[in-house]
């Protein structure tokens, strides 16, 4: 009887969300690189074979209704693309500084099939990581720790260029530059390791750099002026090599435990990004440094330390007017009591949805979806992103809309069971990169209609349609700037529905 009930409240719970479903949602998954979490599925693949991986995972998070995806690109001081700066990454070839065979460029690669499918695609690098594994990884002649060791410290089994270093802090500069002026990204993104994770009994060793950079400062002071000057300039390097390119940051999920600040959050945990991590989160969000938010919310309701409901409603009220995305742990499936609750993640998700300032949901990692955990990939896709959503536009960089676009029909048969139309953006617009297609109900009362589908577009497309889906409705257009502002609705004009046979 408790099963059955159990079940009823869980279907209950999905109907409900399938229709109350938001217009304007970030839905992502993050794609790992770093030592083959999530793609290349291992080293030393062929470049056929890492184009297969990295297609079916996009093609999953496409079924599942994602419209983003998050790929690490730098993971260690390294790179995923040609650069003049870093060497290939050792996870693509397993030899770092090895090209992929044969040739190709793995990032444009990755741009070009995200766009495709009409997702973003944000670009994610660590900044300091820079050996992964000391006398494990794979080190190239040409990489930096070879041309520049005395910019590095060894903390725990890595190496890591030290925060407090000018020159460090000025080369990791030159790299995102070099990205975002080279590609077609839509963000930078950078997780939570800035100073690493506290190791019991061990100091991070940059007494050399406070020494020579200190001023008299705290240390734990000058340590967050170092991270918060490399936040500074990344912020200021992005917007002049591409004022649309956004900047997000993936944070650990607690700021400050409340004990030791008004300000924090009602928790207990370990370690905090301002008091270990030395990333003042809010001070970025309150200077407009960067555009995004996405904490790792990777806990459960009834977690007693970091509980998950009380994070997401603090980070809700701590957004100073950027977005918000929760980063939610689906990678914990099944390691708990709580995380064997096929409910659990139908809850943060309306949990999230329900918090007044936050825009959507990034999930850890895409490898946890190829098995449908807890039949969590058919609850997406069935339910809770059944209906496509635009990605919420950031009015700070560009409000201006686009055009309407040119809708015609070009035929509308019940006997093919089809409608086509034509959809093309104005000639003086540049800047579309999709066309939404809406449905009204015949009845004028409806005003709102809904989004029947999200089409991506760099100019004119022709779109099949079923017939019997649409034959009692209205059909509307809009184009979707690069910055996912909306034009005015575009209605099809003069439809004829035909039931000719010929």
């Amino acid at each position: 009887m408790k099963v059955k009930l159990l079940l009823f409240l869980f279907c209950s719970l999905q109907i409900n969300l399938c229709f109350g479903q938001p217009k304007y949602e970030f839905r992502a998954a993050w794609i790992a690189t770093v030592d083959n979490i999530d793609w290349p599925s291992k080293k030393g693949l062929s470049a056929d074979s890492q184009r297969v991986e990295y297609t079916r995972l996009l093609d999953m998070h496409q079924r599942n209704g994602l419209n983003a995806v998050i790929v690490q690109i730098r993971p260690a001081t390294d790179a995923m693309y040609p650069s003049q700066y870093e060497p290939w990454s050792e996870w693509l070839t397993g030899t770092q500084g090895k090209p992929p065979t044969p040739y190709y460029d793995p990032l444009q690669f990755m741009i070009d099939e995200a766009h495709k499918r009409g997702m973003e695609f944000h670009a994610w690098c660590n900044p300091y990581r820079a050996e992964f594994s000391l006398h494990k990884s794979s080190i190239a002649p040409t990489h930096i720790t070879r041309i520049h060791p005395e910019w590095f410290v060894t903390y725990g089994t890595t190496r890591y260029f030290d925060p407090g270093n000018k020159q460090a802090q000025d080369f990791v500069e030159r790299v995102i530059r070099d990205i975002v002026s080279r590609y077609d990204i839509d963000a930078i993104h950078f997780d939570d390791y800035f100073y690493p994770y506290r190791i019991t009994g061990k100091e991070f060793p940059d007494d050399n750099t406070y020494g020579q950079y200190g001023n008299g400062m705290s240390r734990e002071d000058w340590r967050r002026s170092n991270v918060d000057s490399i936040i500074f300039k990344l912020s200021k390097v992005i917007k002049e090599e591409n004022p649309h390119c956004k900047f997000g940051i993936s944070p650990f999920g607690v700021w400050r435990n409340k004990d030791k600040d008004p300000e924090g959050s009602d928790t207990r945990a370990g370690q905090t990004n301002y008091d270990d991590l030395y990333a003042d989160i809010l001070l970025w969000l309150k200077n407009g440094w960067i555009d995004y938010v996405a904490p790792q919310l990777y806990w459960e309701f009834t977690q007693p330390n970091a509980p998950y409901g009380v994070l997401l409603d603090w980070w809700s009220k701590h957004t100073y007017g950027k977005h918000c995305y929760i980063g939610l742990g689906i990678y914990r499936a099944g390691s708990s009591a709580a995380w064997k609750d096929p409910t659990l993640l139908p809850r943060q998700i309306q949990a999230l949805r329900d918090a007044s300032n936050v825009q959507g949901a990034i999930y850890f990692s895409s490898k946890s979806f190829i098995k449908n955990p807890l039949g969590w990939n058919d609850s997406l896709q069935n339910n809770y992103y059944y209906h496509p959503a635009l990605i919420p536009p950031m009015e700070w960089i560009d409000s201006t809309k686009p055009a309407k676009p040119v809708v015609e029909l070009k035929s509308s048969s019940s006997y093919n069971n089809a409608i086509t139309i034509e959809i093309s953006k104005q000639a003086e617009d540049k800047d579309t990169k999709a066309f939404v297609i809406y449905t009204f109900l015949e009845d004028s009362s409806d005003t709102t209609g809904s989004i029947y589908k999200i089409i991506p577009s760099s100019g004119q497309v022709s779109v099949s349609l079923p017939y019997f889906e649409l034959v009692k409705k209205r059909i509307a257009v809009t184009s979707v700037s690069r910055n996912n502002n909306e034009s005015e609705l575009q209605f099809l004009k003069g439809r004829e529905i035909s039931t000719s046979k010929n």
